[in-house]
Formats: C-alpha cells, structure tokens, sequence
C-alpha cells in the first residue's frame, strides 16, 4: 500500500532575550501545520550551540541580545552552517543597521510590528531559497543602492540582461526555488540554473540578498505597500 505523505514541516529555532516574546511567537508559530519550534535561544552565543544541537532549518533572529548580539551569531552561522537559513526579526529601521545585516549573510528581515501573515510569509520565502524584507527595509535597501548609483558605483553596460535573464531575476528575488522557475518557464532545471548563473555574473552579486535589493532598485519587483 502507498505510503501517504505528510507535509514537510519547517524547522525554526526562536532566538530573543525576551520570554514574552519568545512565547508568544512560538504559540502563534506551533498553531501552524506546517512550521515547529524545535527551540528556543535567549542570547547570540547560546544561538549558536542550539543550531549546532538542533539543527533548525531556519533561525528567528532578534538583534539586541546579551553576551552575543544577533549581528554576530548571523554571521557565525552562516559561516558555519550555510544550509541554516536566517531571518532577522527586529525593531530597526536604522539604515546603517540594515546594511551591516544584510552583508552579515541573513535572508530576511521582517520589523516586529509586522502582521503574523507577514512573517509567515517571510519563512516560507526563505525556507524555499528566497529572501524576504519588509517594504520599510525594502525602500532603505532601494534608498542605499540609488545613492551608490548616484555616487557612480555603477557601471551600467556590463550589467545589461537579457529578457529571459530579466525574468530569471524577477523570479529568484519572488522567492521562487529552482524547480518552480523551470516549470514557470517550461525549461528544465539546469537551463534555470545557467540563466540563474548568467545573471549572477553579469550583476557580480552572488547572494539572494543581493539580488533582490537589485530588483527592487531597478524596478524589476515592486515593493508591497
């Protein structure tokens, strides 16, 4: 008899200093089928151990912790363990704040005050291989990349895409996997993958991250109101 699949759940390691707010994440979080707390961290360096323990698929990261700030331990797990993905879920709007994040290596970045259906939107973007900002953190990443444009840090011609390789760009900073583009597109997998290459070389961005705040600065998305 054929065995009946279950829905792959996503594995998430909560880490903030705060007990009511790792609580209340963690009730609205574990009401949902397909997401579980596998567990919770109180600083950056008990993070750390608890990803190196548990091996979560995704870690919920607050910035401002004891003993070890969440800048910190991003940037620790992404250098050690790069299939963990994480997701920053703080107050700061700072736009200095913002960069230093997104070079640390995270994917997301969701504000505290964001609607739950926000979150859980931003997970499941970065659980599939996307990344995820919300559109405060969006239009600070647009702001940096047009002064940097401005300040003639761009070169214009070398970066000059194709349509299909457009498309490509569009789709990869949607959050959609490999997989889903091929199937979008009618191509196969490894024909995504060299348009995905292609891309990545001619911006010489070769991260997520990177590529949306290029899409969103170019047009190419359009940021969520």
């Amino acid at each position: 008899m054929p065995v009946s699949k279950r829905k792959k759940t996503i594995k998430v390691l909560l880490a903030d200093d705060h007990p009511v707010v790792r609580k209340g994440l963690g009730s609205c979080l574990n009401n949902l089928e397909h997401i579980e707390i596998v567990g919770e961290a109180v600083d950056g360096q008990e993070t750390v151990s608890k990803v190196r323990e548990l091996s979560p698929e995704i870690v919920l990261m607050d910035l401002d912790m004891p003993t070890m700030s969440g800048l910190e331990a991003t940037k620790i797990i992404r250098r050690e363990f790069p299939l963990v993905k994480v997701l920053i879920l703080s107050i700061h709007t700072n736009k200095d704040y913002v960069l230093q994040i997104i070079k640390s290596g995270a994917q997301g970045y969701v504000l505290k005050d964001a609607p739950l259906t926000e979150l859980v939107r931003a997970i499941e973007s970065v659980h599939g291989g996307g990344a995820f900002f919300s559109p405060d953190i969006s239009q600070i990443m647009l702001d940096q990349y047009l002064a940097e444009a401005t300040n003639g840090e761009e070169s214009g011609n070398s970066k000059k895409l194709t349509n299909r390789e457009t498309e490509v760009l569009s789709m990869i900073a949607e959050g959609q996997s490999n997989k889903e583009m091929a199937s979008r597109m009618g191509v196969g997998v490894r024909t995504v993958e060299t348009h995905r290459e292609r891309v990545m070389n001619k911006l010489d961005i070769h991260n997520v991250a990177g590529l949306t705040k290029y899409a969103i600065a170019h047009g190419i998305i359009k940021l969520e109101k």
